[in-house]
């Protein structure tokens, strides 16, 4: 029986590695263009958001079945596990497509780069896998399920001042607080997309994060104006809230797709086992699934075999995590703790 086991990283450890690695070094380059490397034991990061943490279980799971050992690393954000992921101390990660590439592109090129995402898919995976492979990281084809940044608002203050778009919101002049993760100051798509974009007077961001469950009833109480959240959110109705259309699109949709390390992920296994998850998974699957880990507090680990078993690419029963303490040793990278609700720093 293989070990599936979850970890918490150490911050402090992590954030050392993200501010001394800006892609591979001179003496590491063979690791770039060296054979795809098929390691035995496989760690898989997630941000540990719901979403992340879903998509990190079924990873595991469709790995395990394929033979690999795995563990489970939640990080706080993609300025810690993309470091990380180049590294090697993570293997295996879900991404957004356009998101992803625009952040590589910027760390590439600079703050001020233009961005390379968009909502053409196809060009989006050129740009991004020509970037990841520079890092010696693999993009596998992406998935049918999408999913982007969305803002919501009570649904009281929408009808109080005639809200249905972002652009609505920006002739308003309302001042607007918004709930947010606090990497949302500095992200394109965030509160500097929302000022330029739409001309939203972003007083301040709140940083409850992203879809959180603190950030929408501080929108339901009025202490924010704005939340952000993403388009695969089931629960915005039990808090009252709704979104306004992002008119001008601002937001590119986002395919999910996993990025693995080369050196150690890059092999044909690894790919054949995730592809399997890429031709059946869809948004409104994954919004399912959403709702049922933060509406009906469901864990992320049994809604994730739940699925998969659901769409036979999970024998019932298969699979079952063994104990940490009597599973095989993962590289040490973090201390075993639960799985964390953390938001997608997009």
């Amino acid at each position: 029986m293989r070990a599936l086991r979850t970890a918490a990283v150490c911050g402090a450890l992590l954030l050392a590695t993200a501010t001394c690695t800006t892609g591979p070094s001179l003496e590491d380059r063979g690791d770039v263009t060296a054979p795809p490397g098929d390691s035995e034991h496989l760690t898989i990061g997630t941000a540990g958001f719901t979403e992340s943490d879903l998509l990190a279980q079924m990873y595991a799971l469709l790995l395990e079945r394929a033979g690999y050992h795995t563990r489970i690393l939640s990080v706080t954000n993609r300025e810690l596990y993309e470091p990380a992921l180049e590294s090697g101390r993570i293997d295996v990660v879900p991404e957004y497509a356009a998101t992803f590439a625009d952040w590589l592109n910027a760390k590439a090129h600079g703050p001020d780069a233009r961005p390379v995402g968009s909502p053409d898919l196809a060009a989006t995976m050129k740009a991004l896998r020509t970037l990841a492979s520079a890092r010696g990281l693999t993009v596998l084809d992406p998935g049918r399920a999408v999913d982007q940044n969305a803002f919501a608002v009570s649904a009281g203050y929408a009808g109080k001042h005639r809200l249905r778009t972002l652009s609505d919101l920006g002739r308003s002049g309302l001042p607007v607080r918004l709930a947010a993760g606090d990497e949302c100051v500095r992200r394109p798509y965030c509160a500097p997309g929302l000022r330029r974009t739409y001309g939203i007077d972003i007083t301040g961001i709140d940083p409850k994060g992203v879809g959180t469950t603190p950030a929408k009833q501080a929108v339901q109480r009025g202490q924010d104006q704005m939340v952000l959240t993403t388009t695969t959110d089931a629960t915005l109705g039990q808090f009252g809230l709704v979104l306004l259309a992002d008119d001008r699109h601002l937001q590119n949709a986002d395919n999910i797709v996993p990025v693995v390390n080369r050196a150690r992920a890059g092999a044909k296994g690894v790919t054949e086992a995730l592809d399997r998850l890429n031709t059946v998974l869809t948004t409104a699957d994954l919004a399912g699934m959403n709702e049922r880990v933060d509406g009906w507090r469901r864990l992320p680990e049994d809604v994730a075999r739940g699925y998969l078993e659901s769409r036979n690419l999970l024998a019932p029963g298969g699979n079952r995590p063994v104990s940490p303490s009597t599973g095989p040793a993962a590289r040490p990278v973090g201390r075993p703790a639960g799985t964390r609700r953390r938001p997608r720093g997009r």
